[in-house]
């Protein structure tokens, strides 16, 4: 049984899939992001769904609960990152 087969997509609810990432200065991630999950803490450099460059420190296991539309390979430590997606 799937319990997401007769539910809408909503930004209030868990994301439907984690996507790996792989940081980069110039390419926004395929789907804007709800939120982050890190394996290995460390700063990791976004660039916010309202177009805002923010750094943030996370420890090991975190998740980072704001949008995100692209993680900065200059200025991120963190590593094992993925997003966490409504698509």
């Amino acid at each position: 049984m799937n319990p997401f087969a007769n539910r809408s997509l909503s930004l209030s609810g868990p994301a439907t899939d984690t996507v790996p990432v792989v940081p980069d200065d110039t390419i926004d991630l395929p789907h804007v992001a709800v939120g982050l999950y890190t394996e290995a803490g460390g700063a990791i450099s976004i660039v916010t769904v309202s177009g805002e460059t923010r750094t943030v420190t996370v420890a090991d296991f975190s998740i980072l609960p704001v949008g995100v539309r692209r993680v900065n390979a200059s200025g991120t430590t963190a590593s094992g990152i993925h997003a966490l997606v409504v698509a």
